[in-house]
């Protein structure tokens, strides 16, 4: 049978599970159940079996708690910085001047097109989907105009537009039958 981990008396079983009870942030609060429970004298298999969480997480939050105290037990998912944007504050300013332009092939601006001229201000590849999220962020959408039908002329189109929906002669099916 698998040893009981020890658990450092910072602060007692009931004032562990005060502070479990009242924990607002989800992650903390499951920090504080794992400890309280291994507190108790449960096994860190027994604990994972009803947090949720691995045996091996289980043991890293003992070490901290062990060694930092209730200060170990902190979400440290708040202050990890992250990856660092693709674009800096000049070239996203850059790029929202680039886009108020057509593109260098005409047409309209897509995600493979922004990619491109990422890459080339860059000098590296872009994947295309880059392209698309940084249209995303600045809120472009793909605009295209409504397809028009191949025999409809720009008057009749223009007629049909002016023409109250009460006037206009609509064929309406037939009614089926219930049969």
């Amino acid at each position: 049978m698998p040893k009981i981990t020890t658990i450092k008396e910072h602060l007692n079983e009931e004032e562990l599970l005060n502070r479990y009870r009242q924990a607002e942030n989800p992650a903390e609060r499951s920090h504080w159940q794992i400890i309280w429970l291994l507190a108790s004298k449960q096994r860190v298999n027994q604990v994972a079996q009803v947090t949720g969480y691995t045996p091996g997480w289980i043991r890293e939050l003992a070490r901290r708690y062990n060694s930092l105290g209730p200060q170990g037990l902190k979400d440290r998912g708040q202050t990890i910085a992250g990856a660092k944007p693709l674009l800096d504050q000049n070239l996203q300013t850059e790029l929202e001047l680039v886009l108020q332009q057509p593109p260098p092939d005409g047409g309209l601006w897509s995600g493979p097109k922004v990619a491109e001229w990422i890459g080339a201000k860059l000098a590296r590849k872009v994947h295309r989907q880059r392209g698309w999220e940084w249209l995303g962020r600045m809120d472009y959408t793909l605009q295209q105009p409504r397809p028009h039908h191949a025999s409809s002329s720009a008057e009749a189109v223009e007629e049909f537009k002016k023409t109250p929906k009460s006037n206009r002669n609509i064929t309406q099916r037939a009614p089926q039958s219930g049969i």
